[in-house]
């Protein structure tokens, strides 16, 4: 197992799906987690008392992270709290399954806000803490393959993963000094949001994978995030890295 011993970590979107798995995967490694949700206190509680279990200091905070006021308070808390931060997830992600043309302008900018501009929220708000880190911090982003394939219904959130994915690059060459942003791209995992789609679109995704029959788990993916949050990535940087069982190098 990795060490991320004496590490703070925030993850947003904690309390479910890739955001949970990810937080606990940390812990496991050492790091001390605060653990931000906006919509299910009580799974976010019951996230931070498995971190806990483990032995790691864990927080809990409600902050909608599309909300610029709303991150500057939470990294105010953290930095209050912990007095310092090592690792940032950006993992909150929103946006309904439905046509592009049938989207308002307004389903637009709230995918937008969430997707996209939370990351350029977090991050002018966390730097300070983390250009203080005593290890190279690293900030990680998940995204889609909806950012570069043209998949039914999911305009809107492959459009804000692609702007994600662009905006940690271009995020990575301002911070390169002190902190490493990259980005997991997962493939098709079963979360709250996805398990909108039919279930044809998961066969296929399955067939897809060359891993001998596994199916891809919301641990698989924070297998990866820890990865990229450990001193075994200091010279990954602005990068995207494919967690999908080979599923996408198939079509």
């Amino acid at each position: 197992m990795l060490s991320l011993h004496n590490r703070v970590a925030l993850v947003t979107g904690a309390s479910r799906g890739i955001g949970r798995a990810c937080a606990l995967r940390l812990a496991q490694a050492g790091a001390d987690v605060i653990i931000n949700y906006l919509t299910s206190p009580e799974a976010a509680r019951e996230v931070a008392e498995q971190v806990q279990s483990l032995g790691r200091r864990a927080a809990i905070i409600k902050a909608d992270v599309s909300e610029g006021e709303d991150v500057e308070s939470m990294l105010e808390f953290v930095s209050q709290r912990f007095g310092q931060l090592d690792i940032c997830v950006s993992n909150v992600a929103t946006g309904a399954f439905r046509p592009l043309l049938t989207a308002s302008p307004g389903q637009f900018q709230s995918v937008m806000n969430t997707n996209v501009l939370a990351l350029l929220h977090l991050l002018r708000c966390a730097l300070p803490l983390l250009t203080k880190s005593k290890v190279r911090a690293k900030v990680v982003t998940i995204s889609s393959h909806g950012s570069h394939q043209a998949l039914p219904h999911y305009g809107l959130i492959g459009a804000s993963k692609a702007a994600l994915e662009s905006m940690t690059r271009h995020l990575a060459l301002e911070v390169q000094e002190h902190v490493n942003l990259n980005v997991v791209l997962a493939g098709l995992v079963a979360t709250d949001s996805t398990r909108q789609l039919q279930p044809e679109v998961f066969a296929r995704h399955t067939q897809s994978m060359m891993v001998g029959g596994r199916t891809l788990q919301a641990e698989d993916v924070a297998d990866v995030v820890l990865f990229l949050c450990s001193p075994l990535s200091d010279l990954i940087q602005g990068q995207t890295l494919v967690v999908d069982g080979g599923a996408a190098i198939r079509g």
